[in-house]
């Protein structure tokens, strides 16, 4: 399978140097370029592209909104946000408005590559500690964190599937899941599958954002 990519990027040298490294593999094709986010969501609409590397800082409808408005607009599309600073706040949000994770502008070539091919495969491109260390830090930009009462969703699980969501939630590989549940992991990851279903969530990254908004997490001390 070949993997269609979309660039969003204010800055033309960037988009360049993406599509440049993504147009060198077999299994990838730049499909367009954006140079702000509403161009990202309009060309997102009429391109299609499995996979949208999306700057967070952009004039105009930042990587934030654009995200929120693509997913909306190209549901079976999935974005991996771009940013400058690993502990930049904008790259959290956009992990709650549905981005399937996020990678430095300086990351090595090789690193970008197997975040593009995870999160095309349906994968987040965070490990799962680093994803729960994310969200500890964002904590207080999360959006409908004061948000009145659990996720009605939360009701769609069986008793097994909650406690691996709440594992998830602590930032457990499903390896990690297993030991502590004394499951299989096949296992782990077929209830995984399931909870992602039920919940209406694209990856393990929405997973772990649901359960803090939800309070199924401790905040660190």
């Amino acid at each position: 399978m070949t993997i269609r990519i979309l660039v969003a990027d204010d800055e033309a040298l960037l988009r360049l140097a993406f599509g440049t490294i993504l147009d060198a593999q077999p299994d990838m094709t730049p499909v367009g370029e954006a140079a702000d986010g509403a161009e990202a969501v309009r060309l997102a609409r009429e391109l299609r592209p499995d996979v949208v590397l999306m700057d967070v800082r952009m004039p105009g409808t930042d990587g934030i909104e654009a995200t929120r408005q693509l997913l909306r607009a190209a549901p079976g599309s999935r974005v991996l946000v771009l940013t400058t600073f690993d502990l930049d706040e904008y790259a959290y949000a956009a992990l709650a408005a549905g981005a399937s994770g996020f990678l430095l502008k300086n990351t090595r070539p090789e690193e970008l590559l197997a975040a593009v091919r995870n999160v095309a495969a349906g994968d987040a491109a965070l490990s799962p500690r680093v994803t729960r260390l994310l969200l500890e830090n964002a904590r207080p930009h999360l959006p409908d964190r004061d948000a009145p009462g659990p996720d009605p969703r939360l009701r769609r699980l069986t008793p097994r599937e909650h406690e691996v969501l709440v594992q998830v939630g602590h930032g457990l590989s499903n390896a990690e899941v297993a030991a502590h549940l004394h499951l299989a992991e096949a296992t782990v990851k077929s209830h995984l599958g399931r909870v992602l279903q039920k919940l209406e969530l694209r990856d393990r990254i929405q997973a772990v954002v649901l359960a803090h908004r939800n309070g199924l997490v401790p905040p660190a001390r």
